[in-house]
């Protein structure tokens, strides 16, 4: 009799233990774990975690996108990886900064594809900006290339916005780029400026011996105006059709001053 009480006493000792365990905040029974471990299982993906969130895998879920990864830390995106072209590099950054929870990019991403020397790969892009938009937006483009190291930095004028992204495009596409870098000044879209354009346009290509620069698209004396300032680039045969370029200009009605940036074949550029 006394041995079945001796057991009933430990049975109901150890059901209030357990009941008492039980009633401990979580954080306690916690800190009584074994270093490393866990109560609870963790669950992925949490804000504020470095795993793959769900909402950018499915964005970055494309064949361009083959060999990028990306964690997410705070809302904050780190893509890094490779792409063929600079433009996969561009679009993954934007593409990823849609995705649900995610408020900034940090893109590490670097440009495989093919090396091309810097010489090799400026002149490449010189004459696809020189056929770029062909027409009005060609006269009245200026936009300049430089190449280091791979890095592409476009600058001088663009006539509008369109005309812009379209050159930004053109070299984001091309391989061998691994990086761009926007120089580019959009001229002013006023009424004024746009009818000061034409009328010096009609004025240089409407004199007879500089009418040969309007034969070829690729080669015409472009034309920036801003705010009734104008200026002038290209490449001309000589210094006098440089020079009458410039007084064509000068003597449109509304012009305020005039740059002369026409570089004379075979010799060096100079300003007036």
């Amino acid at each position: 009799m006394k041995t079945k009480m001796q057991s009933i006493g430990f049975a109901f000792a150890a059901i209030m233990l357990a009941a008492a365990l039980l009633s401990l905040p979580q954080q306690a029974r916690a800190a009584a774990l074994p270093y490393g471990a866990s109560a609870l299982p963790q669950q992925e993906n949490q804000a504020g975690s470095a795993n793959v969130d769900p909402a950018v895998e499915s964005r970055l879920n494309k064949k361009q996108y083959k060999n990028v990864h990306a964690t997410v830390d705070n809302g904050v995106a780190t893509l890094t990886g490779t792409v063929d072209l600079y433009e996969y590099k561009e679009d993954a950054g934007k593409t990823v900064l849609h995705a649900r929870g995610v408020t900034g990019v940090r893109n590490q991403i670097q440009v495989a594809g093919p090396t091309i020397s810097d010489s090799a790969l400026q002149a490449k892009l010189v004459e696809k900006l020189e056929y770029n938009r062909v027409g009005f937006g060609n006269v009245f483009d200026a936009i300049g290339v430089k190449v280091q190291d791979g890095a592409v930095t476009l600058g001088g004028h663009a006539h509008d916005y369109p005309n812009r992204d379209s050159a930004l495009g053109l070299v984001a596409t091309t391989p061998g780029v691994k990086d761009l870098v926007d120089n580019i000044e959009v001229d002013p879209l006023s009424q004024m400026d746009e009818q000061t354009r034409f009328a010096v346009a009609h004025a240089i290509y409407g004199y007879s011996a500089l009418q040969k620069y309007a034969i070829d698209p690729a080669l015409p004396i472009r034309i920036a105006v801003q705010n009734g300032n104008v200026e002038l680039y290209g490449l001309v045969d000589s210094q006098a059709d440089k020079s009458i370029a410039f007084m064509r200009a000068s003597a449109v009605p509304g012009v305020f001053s005039v740059k002369n940036y026409l570089a004379v074949a075979n010799q060096p550029s100079e300003t007036k």
